[in-house]
């Protein structure tokens, strides 16, 4: 027969058993109250306060159990007894001794008032103490002795995020981790010593430290650090010649597992510190939950996000729909997987298409449309100006009438920061299809736009291509040294427009808070430093000059436009002037003219006429003067929708 084992015995003492909780509490308490008697009397319990001690007894143990009872102390985990539950207990005494005391002197008159004060002393440290032996007892039994083959770790940083990391290297046989310190940049925690490692310095010291400690990697510990001190922390780790890995931010989710498990390397996102997105939540579900959505584009970088962060709020159903066959195959596999209980029904198809697009919205009847298609290269989209005016400004109408003619509630473009003084055409076929998305607001649909600029990681931004160059061995290209950039992370743009989509009353652009521009250059620096390699020595960057239609800066909103304040901080709403559609669709029957008879000046001219800041750049001038009569450019085949 199988004995059980001190580890067992302390699950079953913290299982949340009452009645081995109340017997405890029974043997405290007789063992408290002669105890008390023995120090008043010098050890020696005179025969005639017997039947005192009896009577306390008596009383002491119905009332403390019926105090315990109705404060809840019973069902505190003893495994994780902390300083609130320490509190709790003393209050619960306090309380038990009080009420104790004023029934003992109602029956005792002659009952000794220093024992009283001794008991409640005594019952206090032997409830406590019993709670923290059986929680020594649990972090003795989990604890992980020195693992062969572990990693020589220092844990960057000392505050809460670092002692709850060693706690569980400590206790998780599964981490090969070596904790042999703390870094912390604070100048008081210097030299303290926090559950048995010393804080060894600071993060200048780190070179000479992984050294004297043979240090094989650092890990750091601070979710709350800026993209500025993550970024120094990177330089410290990179001048020690360790590897680093990080513990998620803010604004990650919060997943099962322990936070040891959710170490992994630091990102660019951690570079530029993005503070997290706090959603309305039950704003967003009311909108949400329990409807059937629309998402064009859904296989691309912030459609399928969209789908993912729509999926959350329970809705009806998800209708997928772009023209790129296999990405739409696998968000449809991704679905299954992940969320099972959401229906997802993928629809392959062109916003170009109307037909296409209203057998769509017969079949499925969605109540929200989420329009994320659009080609957005802005290189490609100087070459393919036909192309681009179709399927960015046309194609958009087409989505927008047919949820009107369908009911739709709401409608919700994603639309650019290059909207703003365009200077190329991706940016001005954005702000072409924003006014027109106005234009349509008639008391119906709800149609909004939500302006925002680049998405870390999105298909055909620079941080992959700068990725693949480093993993080639570089060059890096940067085209200007000063040229800047918005950037947000999918995740975060995606949250804000779900939230966006909760404003206004209709005919509104929202503009998402980007913080600040981030110099392309220093983000082509920062992620060679990622690689663990040294930009301009391992690494060469080489400057390619503007491409077409490119600028130094871009902007969020033009002089024209009004800001107004909304309830969320992140988001702001830019009002600018509205074209009646009338008017807007007269100069789009132009417009369209113009495509069919391939005209390329005067397309140039006729965007131009509806975005008066737009400013072409040379090259299209160029090639607008060298076809003067419209008919010398040949059409070029559309090369799908990704967004």
């Amino acid at each position: 027969m199988s004995h059980p084992s001190s580890h067992d015995l302390v699950n079953r003492l913290t299982a949340g058993r009452p009645s081995v909780v109340f017997a405890i509490e029974v043997l405290t308490t007789v063992t408290a109250a002669t105890l008390a008697f023995l120090l008043r009397f010098d050890l020696s319990l005179p025969p005639a306060f017997r039947p005192v001690l009896l009577t306390g007894l008596l009383v002491w143990i119905p009332v403390k159990l019926l105090t315990f009872t109705i404060l809840g102390a019973h069902r505190a985990s003893w495994r994780y007894v902390s300083v609130h539950d320490a509190l709790a207990l003393l209050a619960g005494n306090v309380l038990a001794s009080s009420v104790s005391a004023g029934i003992l002197l109602t029956l005792v008159p002659v009952f000794p008032r220093s024992i009283l004060v001794i008991h409640l002393l005594l019952c206090v440290l032997l409830t406590a103490g019993t709670r923290v032996a059986v929680r020594l007892v649990c972090e003795m039994a989990t604890f992980k002795p020195s693992v062969t083959g572990a990693k020589r770790a220092v844990i960057y940083g000392a505050g809460d995020g670092g002692v709850a990391l060693l706690r569980e290297i400590r206790h998780n046989p599964a981490l090969l981790y070596s904790v042999c310190g703390f870094v912390d940049d604070r100048p008081r925690q210097s030299g303290m010593i926090i559950h048995g490692c010393p804080v060894l310095g600071r993060g200048a010291d780190l070179p000479s430290l992984a050294i004297r400690h043979g240090i094989d990697l650092a890990l750091i510990a601070i979710p709350s650090a800026s993209g500025a001190e993550m970024l120094s922390i990177l330089q410290s780790c990179h001048a020690a010649g360790i590897p680093s890995k990080t513990v998620p931010g803010l604004g990650e989710s919060v997943r099962e597992g322990g936070l040891a498990r959710q170490l992994r390397n630091v990102d660019v996102e951690d570079l530029l510190g993005r503070s997290p997105v706090g959603l309305e939540q039950t704003r967003v579900s009311a909108k949400l939950e329990g409807r059937r959505i629309l998402v064009t584009g859904a296989a691309g970088s912030i459609g399928s996000e969209l789908c993912r962060q729509i999926a959350r709020f329970s809705p009806e159903a998800i209708i997928g729909f772009d023209i790129a066959e296999s990405a739409l195959f696998f968000l449809e596999q991704e679905f299954a997987r992940t969320f099972p209980r959401i229906p997802f029904h993928p629809e392959i198809g062109s916003i170009q298409n109307a037909h296409r697009l209203a057998e769509v919205f017969d079949e499925h009847r969605p109540g929200m449309v989420y329009h994320a298609a659009a080609y957005k290269h802005v290189p490609l989209m100087e070459a393919h100006v036909f192309e681009a005016v179709e399927n960015n400004i046309f194609g958009t109408l087409n989505v927008a009438l047919a949820a009107g003619r369908h009911s739709v509630d709401d409608f919700v473009m994603i639309s650019s920061d290059k909207a703003v003084r365009p200077t190329n055409v991706m940016g001005t076929t954005k702000r072409i299809a924003e006014l027109v998305i106005r234009s349509l607001q008639n008391g119906g649909a709800k149609y909004v736009s939500v302006r925002f600029g680049n998405v870390l990681g999105s298909s055909g931004s620079v941080v992959p291509m700068f990725k693949e160059q480093i993993a080639r061995g570089g060059p890096v290209t940067v085209t200007h040294p000063e040229m800047r950039r918005y950037f947000m992370t999918i995740p975060e743009a995606c949250q804000l427009v779900l939230q966006s989509s909760t404003m206004g009353n209709g005919g509104e652009i929202f503009v998402l808070d980007m913080g600040e521009p981030v110099r392309i250059l220093d983000l082509a620096r920062n992620l060679i430093l990622l690689s663990g390699l040294r930009p301009d020595e391992d690494i060469r960057i080489e400057y390619t000059g503007l491409r077409p239609g490119e600028k130094l800066f871009e902007e969020l909103s033009t002089h024209d436009e009004n800001t107004l304040p909304t309830y969320h901080e992140k988001i702001k709403i830019f009002s600018g002037t509205t074209v009646p559609w009338h008017s807007m669709e007269s100069q789009l029957s132009h417009l369209q003219h113009l495509c069919a008879v391939r005209d390329f000046k005067g397309i140039i001219l006729a965007m131009k006429e509806l975005v008066p800041e737009f400013n072409p750049g040379a090259h299209l001038l160029r090639r607008a003067l060298s076809d003067p009569d419209g008919q010398s450019f040949l059409a070029r085949p559309a090369v799908g929708s990704v967004q």
